[in-house]
């Protein structure tokens, strides 16, 4: 007579044993991302080459004929505009990334391993930050040669500086979650669509007083406007001010848009890699 064998169940690891394990696989994750611009540094470049391209343009062909609400120079108005607008279009890219892992089979390599559910998406999303200051760097440079500069202060400048980041950060979660739902490559492209009127419809080229009287309200709550009339805030450019709740409390609200689609967006992404097909 045989005695039935219970299975032995492994004991659950604390929480600080998942926490530091998610965090290691977030690292690989970082690691891996940045590998890959090691490797292919002219995709940073081609992401830069919109912004600085719109710099030329809209400063020094567009510019003459451009309105600032205080009558000031329109340059110093557009600088924190390409900026976030920089951060902006940085979305498409995580997005494609995201789609080319998927469709090389990478996403699936990733859940057949014993790792974190939530280290593909935070890896990805922290990759992309780190590549994001560094082109916020080069644009800043790119402002600084063609004449920008910032009178708010050292500190200003940081916390203006960090705000784009801030919704840099915000709109990572947006392109992992999209590029697990979007089917392919041409679907990703698709989204452009999308992020250029969230750009043009707001304060990054012209300010939203400005702007037909059914139409100002929907740019001065665009987040995107929030985080340009902080950043010129507190950069101390002119055209920072306006007359709309939002815009008079333009800083707050920079901080509480990306707060508000990190908290919707970041949960979606990771529950959406959890659930894809095997």
């Amino acid at each position: 007579m045989t005695t039935a064998v219970e299975p032995t169940v492994p004991r659950a690891e604390s929480l600080y044993e998942r926490s530091r394990w998610a965090l290691v696989d977030c690292g690989n994750v970082v690691r891996r991302g940045m590998l890959h611009y090691r490797r292919q540094p002219v995709a940073i470049l081609w992401r830069l080459g919109f912004p600085i391209v719109s710099v030329l343009l809209y400063g020094f062909v567009f510019g003459g004929a451009m309105q600032v609400p205080d009558g000031g120079d329109y340059r110093p108005f557009l600088m924190p505009g390409m900026f976030a607008t920089t951060m902006v279009f940085g979305f498409m890219s995580t997005a494609m990334a995201v789609v080319a892992d998927s469709a090389k089979g990478v996403t699936d390599r990733f859940r057949s391993m014993p790792m974190a559910p939530s280290a593909v998406a935070s890896g990805q999303g922290v990759a992309d930050l780190v590549v994001a200051a560094a082109e916020l760097a080069i644009l800043a440079a790119t402002a600084l040669a063609i004449g920008w500069r910032s009178d708010g202060g050292l500190a200003a400048t940081a916390a203006a500086f960090g705000l784009l980041l801030l919704l840099r950060f915000s709109l990572i979660w947006v392109g992992v979650w999209c590029g697990l739902v979007v089917p392919d490559a041409e679907a990703a492209g698709g989204l452009y669509a999308v992020v250029f009127p969230l750009t043009m419809i707001s304060s990054v080229y012209v300010a939203p007083s400005l702007m037909p009287a059914w139409l100002a309200p929907v740019a001065a709550w665009n987040p995107v406007s929030s985080t340009v009339a902080a950043t010129r805030e507190l950069f101390g450019n002119p055209g920072a001010g306006g007359d709309t709740w939002v815009e008079q409390h333009a800083v707050l609200m920079a901080v509480v848009w990306p707060l508000v689609i990190t908290a919707v967006f970041l949960p979606l992404a990771v529950r959406r890699f959890q659930r894809l097909s095997r």
